[in-house]
């Protein structure tokens, strides 16, 4: 028996993935971090809690906006320039704005310098999961997702401690240190020779960004991608964010915090996404293993609205469980990577990592426009059932990528 089949973890611990799963760490810890200071950071800046909650909000749609433009400049900058130049450009970006959210003092600096961060923390997920799919060999792509999603998703936790035993200005500089010395040991990460061999190649077949829209096969395949994901942060972003609400409305009589959802819900997906990289290989399939995540998110769901859960403690190992099931982000958009050619892959896969995120800013106000008619459950349910719908339907007739040959451009 080969090492490959012995060892399949240990094969794929190169330094590509490596930097790709701590730029992720630092992704999803600074991405986080701003939720869990929003409230104590404006008070030390002297706001009122009317205005906390007004002015927060507007700090965090600066964030998500710089995610959403960055998404594309950084994907469409990783095809032309090299999935490198990507990794190292978002994370100094994003790095110098941390550092400098430990300084401000005034409320409109601080929202610029969000938008900077999301803008430059755009680029990493998709930028890592592209040049990890290119570098390693087809037969285990599904183990270096892996890997990138459970250390990365990590970085969730480290957050939550970093508050906790910091405060808030500590825990920026923490972060912006950490990306500071990644950038330094990505010097030593070499270009993806499938991206070298495209550059070459590109003189007679310009393929523009754009064409993702216009072209209607690669449009479909675009939206399908998107809609795959749409799950996982419908959980994270409605019903683990708004846990103490969920918790009410179930008659639990225990305090239930919010963010204690948050943490149990992003511990499930460590472990989850390290889980379904593996799902992937041993059914040798993508398809099969984000299905089977789905039906277990859905399961999961089921049992938060209609379960009749009666305590926190049984609410938490639900939340765990939904996080576990929702383990497979770094599985879709290694999926997505597979669906598109060199030339536009990293375009795609970055600006998917982001807009999914942002997907939340429709389900979220739809969530609240239901609440005070529906109530917590029952809008809760219909989000959700709409998610799943959308994201079956889009699996449905996706292409299987799983050992795909990866050189190759869309012409």
């Amino acid at each position: 028996m080969n090492s490959l089949s012995t060892s399949p973890v240990r094969s794929v611990v190169s330094l590509p993935v490596i930097v790709a799963s701590l730029g992720y760490f630092v992704d999803v810890y600074d991405l986080l971090l701003f939720n869990i200071v929003r409230v104590p950071s404006l008070k030390d800046l002297g706001l009122s809690d009317e205005e906390i909650s007004v002015i927060g909000s507007h700090i965090y749609n600066w964030q998500q906006a710089g995610l959403l433009i960055g998404g594309f400049l950084w994907g469409i900058l990783g095809d032309k320039m090299g999935r490198r130049s990507v990794l190292f450009g978002s994370i100094l970006t994003y790095s110098l704005a941390n550092v400098a959210c430990g300084f401000t003092s005034n409320v409109e600096v601080y929202s610029i310098l969000r938008f900077i961060a999301g803008f430059g923390l755009a680029g990493e997920l998709g930028a890592g999961i592209t040049l990890i799919a290119e570098i390693l060999p087809k037969e285990l792509r599904g183990y270096g997702a892996s890997v990138v999603a459970s250390v990365g998703l990590a970085g969730a936790i480290a957050a939550f401690f970093a508050v906790k035993l910091t405060d808030w200005r500590t825990a920026y500089f923490i972060g912006g240190g950490m990306g500071l010395i990644l950038l330094a040991l990505r010097v030593n990460v070499l270009e993806s020779i499938i991206f070298d061999l495209s550059i070459k190649k590109r003189k007679t077949n310009k393929v523009q960004w754009w064409t993702i829209f216009t072209n209607p096969s690669r449009l479909v395949r675009y939206i399908r991608c998107m809609g795959i994901g749409l799950p996982t942060y419908m959980v994270i972003g409605i019903y683990a964010t708004f846990g103490n609400e969920f918790a009410k409305a179930l008659g639990i009589q225990e305090e239930v915090q919010a963010g204690t959802c948050v943490l149990y819900t992003y511990m499930g997906i460590v472990t989850g996404d390290f889980f379904s990289g593996f799902l992937s290989q041993w059914l040798r399939s993508r398809k099969q293993a984000i299905l089977w995540m789905m039906l277990m998110t859905l399961g999961g769901t089921i049992w938060l609205i209609h379960g009749g859960i009666q305590t926190a403690s049984t609410l938490y190992v639900c939340y765990a469980w939904l996080g576990f099931s929702i383990g497979y982000i770094a599985m879709f958009l290694t999926t997505t990577a597979e669906q598109f050619g060199t030339n536009l892959r990293a375009t795609v896969t970055t600006s998917i990592a982001n807009n999914v995120r942002a997907t939340v800013l429709i389900t979220l106000p739809l969530f609240q426009f239901l609440k005070p008619e529906w109530g917590v459950l029952k809008s809760g349910a219909t989000v959700g059932g709409i998610c799943f719908l959308l994201a079956l339907m889009s699996l449905w007739k996706m292409e299987e990528t799983y050992g795909k040959d990866l050189d190759y451009e869309e012409s």
